[in-house]
């Protein structure tokens, strides 16, 4: 158990890009090789005339008896090489195509499961792998131990059917003997086939449940303590406690430029003690008055001190000063349902004032 307790926690967003940088992906290679298999054998069974006839033709044309017997020189050690050369040529022409499915299939497969990804990560040397004794100890590890019994099963489960068809084709040999030589090579080729297909269906099960345990495993392993995520949301967000100070001082300057605006105000209406909002008018300039200042408890006495200090006439009004706080944010036009009570306080004002008679 680490710092922090145990590791209970879903990995985050970063800790899951993290990961992929790293190359720590999601990914089962039994799924690969199943996706393979099924569309190499898929492509195999589509063109099962074509290959029939393609493999018949290399055996008929390089290795039948006629063949041999045309051979110039006789079966000379150098003859026998160029005629392996020829057969391994045309027998690779012929399943070329498959093998080519297969390599796309292949990375298919890997991009369905993890996306488009290059990463030098895995490439890099680290010393640490090539201890022996972190050697030995990897070799004893859980993770090793449950890869050997993966495989161990996979090979008993895949040989079992390989052994099973291989039983009942060794059964066939018998008959073999005497019989037209084509045949005999198509039905081996079918045998061959249909063993394969079984074998190809026993991998795409495997291939589930391998992708299953990955995705569990994977998960398991990215699991964070819950200090890990509280150090890495400290390290995206920043420290609550500075982010506070950050705030409270931003907070500070904006009283401190909204402070600045009352000396500009017409009107200072108050509730009297718990709210101020400071109101100022140009006609020039506004359609309709406008919020300069505004502050609850002790933003609401400074607006009140700096009001008084700059001769700012100060109205007690609390249902309008409450609403004027509610709707309104500084430097906003007051809306349109507060127009006349603002308006019989402004004419007040004036008159107060001498602007107006």
């Amino acid at each position: 158990m680490g710092q922090g307790g145990e590791k209970t926690e879903k990995a985050t967003a970063k800790k899951r890009r993290d990961a992929r940088r790293k190359g720590q992906v999601r990914r089962s290679t039994d799924v690969n090789t199943a996706f393979c298999a099924i569309i190499m054998f898929g492509m195999l069974f589509a063109l099962w005339e074509w290959f029939v006839q393609q493999m018949a033709s290399v055996f008929l044309t390089h290795l039948s008896l006629h063949s041999i017997l045309q051979v110039s020189g006789g079966l000379t050690f150098n003859e026998v090489m160029a005629l392996f050369t020829r057969v391994l040529l045309a027998f690779f022409a012929t399943i070329a195509p498959l093998l080519g499915a297969a390599l796309v299939a292949g990375v298919a497969a890997n991009v369905l499961q993890i996306g488009f990804m290059f990463t030098t990560e895995t490439m890099k040397v680290k010393l640490n792998k090539i201890n022996p004794i972190n050697g030995f100890k990897q070799m004893l590890s859980p993770r090793k131990l449950v890869d050997l019994a993966k495989n161990l099963l996979k090979i008993f489960l895949v040989g079992y059917v390989a052994y099973t068809d291989y039983m009942n084709l060794l059964e066939k040999f018998g008959r073999y003997v005497g019989q037209d030589i084509y045949v005999s090579f198509i039905d081996i080729m079918r045998t061959a086939f249909l063993m394969a297909l079984k074998m190809c269906i026993v991998m795409v099960f495997i291939a589930v449940a391998d992708f299953l345990y990955q995705w569990w495993k994977y998960e398991k392993d990215l699991r964070m303590t819950k200090q890990e995520v509280k150090d890495e949301y400290k390290m995206m967000e920043g420290d609550p406690k500075i982010k506070g100070k950050i705030r409270q001082k931003q907070m500070q300057m904006s009283a401190m430029r909204m402070m600045q605006q009352v000396p500009e105000a017409d009107v200072v209406i108050t509730n009297p003690t718990h709210y101020a909002v400071a109101l100022s008018y140009d006609e020039k300039v506004n359609s309709a008055p406008r919020v300069v200042a505004k502050g609850q408890d002790y933003i609401a006495r400074k607006i009140r001190e700096f009001a008084i200090e700059n001769d700012v006439e100060i109205v007690e009004n609390p249902p309008l000063a409450q609403s004027l706080y509610a709707m309104c944010e500084v430097n906003d036009e007051i809306p349109d349902e507060l127009y006349q009570a603002v308006a019989d306080i402004l004419v007040f004002v004036y008159r107060q004032k001498g602007r107006i008679r």
